[in-house]
């Protein structure tokens, strides 16, 4: 799914013309943007968690040459995801047992 896919299920199934579509998601994804910039933890209850977690420096190894490369320290941002969303995912993989 790509954006213009989220804008097209909200033109759809909301009624809201495509240009406010458009505009309504540039401005949920601007605001999550500027939210995890600043350090925030965004929390969309029934679908996951998404954190700004600091990365140590480290060393890592050009796959190519073999060279150790230092990694710089830095931020990196995770999703956990939510109950609902881990729970979905299990029942659609075969073989889980659920």
């Amino acid at each position: 799914m790509i954006k213009a896919d989220i804008v097209d299920r909200l033109f759809e199934e909301a009624s809201i013309p495509r240009p406010k579509a458009i505009t309504a998601v540039e401005t949920v994804i601007d605001a999550l943007r500027q939210a995890l910039g600043a350090g925030d933890r965004i929390e969309l209850r029934g679908f996951g968690v998404f954190e700004v977690k600091r990365r140590k420096r480290g060393i890592g190894r050009n796959p190519k040459t073999g060279v150790e490369v230092a990694i710089p320290p830095g931020n990196t941002i995770r999703f956990k995801p939510g109950k609902e969303l881990r729970d979905m995912r299990d029942d659609s993989v075969p073989g889980s047992s659920s």
